[in-house]
């Protein structure tokens, strides 16, 4: 497929199309090792050498990465006030990069970040049902009765119950004072302050899988039971799962079969 020069050094983030412009114009950029003249020139981005002051450039059309989204960043590509989760892919190829969906500011976790238009649609499309298992510590004790209710749909405050959603109860048996003071540092999605603290001072430990994504939905659930949770980090989004490898703000690329998987679903 061929390209024109203008079009694929900026989708590789060198820069607009007047600054790329100046580049040619300075003939700071070659193809094939001869000065390329003009921007519209075509080139070939598989058979094509294209150098940048005589260092060669790698075209990608598209691109796909594991996140581990750290608390205290945002799930954008761009924001005035925070820092975002783009900030932290560094050597990526590609400039037009973007998080698949959300995660709460204060939500850590398994994040996708691809430019990859029409499999992000895929995964974020309400009629396709993508399972998403988070691990939460909540507030208070999470009962069996909360599992049957979860598995029928809960009413936060929506036209509709939730879809039905299945709740494993890890623990539901330490007392707050202690489980409270191991909570990472960087984890903690909401602090309980002192007239919060449940009044049967538990602390439970959860597993919850969930096929849509209504905003703040995880929270809005045990909100709605009489909870609150105080960390929440999503684990896995349809095939894809948070490599034990990677720690919070770190990212590897999808490999083959990670990537077949995903794209098996569309």
């Amino acid at each position: 497929m061929a390209l024109r020069l203008d079009k694929y050094l900026t989708e590789l983030g060198i820069g607009t199309r007047s600054e790329v412009k100046k580049l040619i114009r300075a003939k700071q950029i070659t193809v094939n090792g001869e000065p390329a003249v003009k921007p519209e020139m075509k080139v070939n981005e598989q058979s094509d050498k294209v150098c940048l002051r005589g260092e060669e450039l790698t075209y990608a059309s598209y691109e796909y990465y594991l996140f581990y989204k750290p608390a205290g960043c945002v799930s954008a590509t761009e924001d005035t006030v925070h820092r975002t989760v783009m900030d932290y892919l560094t050597d990526t190829v590609r400039s037009d990069l973007f998080p698949v969906g959300r995660l709460d500011i204060d939500t850590e976790g398994l994040l996708l970040i691809t430019n990859d238009g029409a499999l992000a649609h895929e995964l974020l499309s309400p009629a396709k049902h993508v399972a998403k298992t988070y691990y939460a510590r909540v507030a208070g004790k999470v009962t069996q009765e909360d599992v049957n209710l979860f598995e029928k749909g809960v009413d936060i405050g929506e036209d509709k119950l939730t879809k039905p959603a299945k709740l494993v109860i890890l623990s539901n048996d330490t007392p707050y004072a202690d489980a409270g003071k191991s909570l990472p540092e960087n984890g903690e999605c909401r602090k309980i302050l002192p007239g919060e603290i449940p009044e049967d001072g538990i602390l439970s430990e959860i597993e919850l899988t969930i096929t849509e994504g209504k905003f703040h939905q995880v929270k809005r659930m045990f909100e709605a039971v009489g909870k609150k949770v105080v960390y929440l980090k999503r684990l896995s989004m349809g095939p894809l799962v948070l490599p034990e490898e990677l720690a919070p703000g770190e990212y590897r690329p999808l490999n083959e079969q990670e990537l077949a998987a995903l794209k098996s679903r569309q």
